[in-house]
């Protein structure tokens, strides 16, 4: 008799798990994927996108392609989530399956900080990239902030390597000396997960652009009017472009459904992924894996990829037998844009202990390079 996986989301890990079960899984079985959006958007180039370097088409592609390949793509809002039935409702229709794969990422949450909406971009999103490239290219003069509004967030280095790809933008049109930059962050410093050593490195980086850098500035609210940013510990700043990372949270369905624990996302088992309902498990941007040293394992594309790949081996290998189980063993590794055409790599074990091992490899052209086809193929592997 043929088995359901139901897969909620069609993000990086949604796409990757319901693409290798269905390639594992004879057709009797059927794999079903939920999505409220048409088209799987490959957030990492968003960046790009920002600077004037990318277009939406280029960045994109139409899930619907994923239905030529035996998928079946259920096109509408999650609207709610029983574990313990292994069931969902979407569009006011139930769906219930033998397994499901929690993958709905993570809830961007602007308005839980007074003004910020209104008064900058969110690059995190299609939309706010887009409104953000079209006002960068009009700032002449002026101060120029990139703000962390919360913690934590997903990509760790995208903040930094947001603000870099700005102020190459503004040197590009010969405007970077009229225009300050300024990087607020409520972060003791550049991805902190990743060690000290790493954390050094990537300031560096960011100060050799002249971006003045400031930790330790969580974000109170922020007056559009006034165009000033009004920080916890009583400092303000003042921008004519605010270019800003919104509050993250899990999704509200994720939060009503009991899936989540004390620090407010779902927690699994680290290396199988499984929540406590048997036959549920949750990838990606919506888990919270704690590590040796007490943080958070960061949510990042990488590990929503491979933690895919694992679930996606061990649901197959449940249903049709045979094969060892295989763990996720906390392994990333992500591109640093600098601009002037140069990135870095930084890669290592995040499951390490006594603290995740990570390594940086300085900028350089290749892996810019090396990143720009990353996101050829990646676009083409899946779709």
């Amino acid at each position: 008799m043929g088995k359901t996986i139901l897969i909620l989301g069609g993000g990086i890990g949604g796409v990757v798990a319901a693409s290798l079960l269905r390639k594992r899984l004879p057709r009797e079985h059927r794999v079903v994927l939920v999505e409220r959006e048409s088209r799987h958007l490959f957030a990492p180039s968003l960046l790009w996108l920002m600077v004037g370097r990318r277009t939406e088409e280029r960045i994109s592609r139409p899930l619907a392609r994923l239905a030529k390949r035996g998928i079946e793509l259920v096109h509408g809002e999650v609207e709610r989530i029983n574990p313990k039935t292994r069931s969902a409702r979407v569009g006011g229709q139930e769906i219930a399956a033998d397994y499901m794969v929690v993958a709905l990422g993570a809830e961007l949450a602007p308005e839980t900080i007074p003004g910020l909406a209104e008064a900058g971009h969110n690059f995190y999103t299609l939309a706010g990239a887009q409104s953000l490239d079209a006002a960068r290219a009009r700032l002449t003069q002026g101060h120029l902030v990139v703000l962390v509004s919360g913690m934590p967030f997903k990509c760790p280095a995208a903040p930094y390597e947001g603000a870099m790809l700005l102020a190459d933008d503004l040197r590009r049109r010969g405007v970077r000396e009229r225009v300050t930059v300024d990087l607020y962050t409520p972060e003791p410093g550049p991805m902190p997960v990743a060690g000290p050593q790493v954390s050094a490195q990537v300031r560096q980086m960011v100060e050799a652009k002249g971006i003045r850098y400031h930790p330790e500035h969580a974000v109170a609210k922020v007056d559009p009017a006034a165009r000033l940013v009004h920080f916890a510990n009583g400092q303000h700043a003042l921008f004519d472009l605010l270019a800003y990372v919104p509050p993250h949270r899990a999704p509200a369905v994720v939060r009503e459904s009991g899936l989540t624990g004390e620090s407010g996302w779902i927690p699994v088992h680290r290396g199988t992924l499984e929540t406590k309902f048997p036959g549920v498990y949750a990838i990606g941007d919506v888990t919270g894996i704690p590590l040796a040293i007490g943080k958070p394992l960061p949510k990042a594309g990488v590990f929503a990829h491979g933690e895919a790949e694992v679930v996606a081996h061990n649901i197959a290998r449940s249903i049709l037998g045979g094969g060892e189980p295989r763990e996720f063993q906390g392994h990333g590794a992500c591109f640093i844009e600098i601009g002037d055409g140069r990135a870095g790599f930084g890669s290592g074990n995040f499951f390490a202990e006594p603290a995740p091992q990570i390594r940086i490899r300085p900028p350089g052209l290749w892996l810019h390079l090396a990143k720009v086809l990353y996101e050829k193929y990646w676009l083409y592997r899946w779709f």
